[in-house]
């Protein structure tokens, strides 16, 4: 299959165009481990403002083999967005996390975040962000807590600088809600995420697919849109890119990060 030159060129040499050799041949059809319970290796943080692979007031780190997403070295959270990518991209694939929404927002947080966070998908790689960039050029797959302040459906999507298509009717808001039943409570809950290329993507949280679409493809209203579609060779649709988890506020764990590759 040839492939878009939108992820080849937006990588550099140490990162792999799609997942690694001994990944695909050891992952296919069996959950890989990304996250290896002691530290970040393999990954890197982007955070609004700071370039590449700083990690601002140790805002991702690793405590008792949980990746944890901490504020408290921020006087105030200032748009300050954060994404933590994995080394390599992925096309065809199951990714599972099992996360927790704890704690406080950080002050100065926006109000849409309040219990919010996400795992962007089809992104771009965080070399090829602005330094100022808030996110990602990607297809994210929210997080959302529920409590007495809010409630709110869970695994939604969201789209920063892209569109997706259902029902074949090509979708131009930015966000959609699924079908979920609301969650409350800082328990842990299992999020998956199914993807299959430009064909089609699958939000399953505890076991339930709560929303699918198709066609994910780069938004011509978007800012990156020019500078993306012509490193894409003109080609607007997206087959895969990078993974990344985000950090918009709120303190949120995650203990498990795994992977399936799945065949084309």
């Amino acid at each position: 299959m040839k492939y878009s030159r939108f992820f080849i060129l937006f990588s550099v040499i140490s990162i792999t165009f799609f997942a690694s050799c001994d990944l695909k041949k050891n992952g296919e059809g069996e959950w890989v481990q990304l996250f290896n319970g002691k530290d970040l290796t393999g990954w890197t943080p982007k955070i609004t403002g700071y370039e590449t692979g700083d990690n601002f007031g140790n805002t991702f780190r690793v405590e008792d083999g949980i990746i944890k997403v901490r504020y408290d070295q921020y006087d105030s959270f200032d748009n300050r967005f954060g994404h933590l990518f994995y080394e390599d991209q992925f096309s065809h694939y199951k990714l599972r996390v099992e996360y927790r929404i704890v704690g406080d927002q950080c002050p100065g947080a926006p109000g849409w975040a309040y219990k919010n966070s996400g795992i962007m998908v089809h992104g771009q790689t965080p070399e090829s962000m602005e330094k100022d960039q808030d996110f990602p050029t990607s297809v994210e797959v929210q997080l959302l807590g529920s409590d007495s302040l809010v409630e709110r459906t869970n695994m939604n999507v969201c789209t920063p600088g892209t569109n997706i298509v259902m029902n074949n009717e090509l979708i131009q808001d930015h966000c959609i809600n699924s079908s979920s039943d609301y969650f409350f409570g800082e328990g842990w809950f299992t999020a998956e995420v199914e993807v299959r290329g430009n064909e089609v993507i699958r939000h399953i949280i505890n076991g339930d697919t709560v929303l699918q679409y198709s066609q994910p493809q780069l938004d011509e209203r978007d800012a990156t849109y020019a500078k993306l579609i012509e490193l894409n060779n003109g080609d607007k649709m997206l087959i895969g890119g990078t993974i990344s988890l985000q950090s918009e506020g709120h303190p949120i764990d995650f203990r498990k990060v795994e992977i399936m590759i799945l065949k084309e």
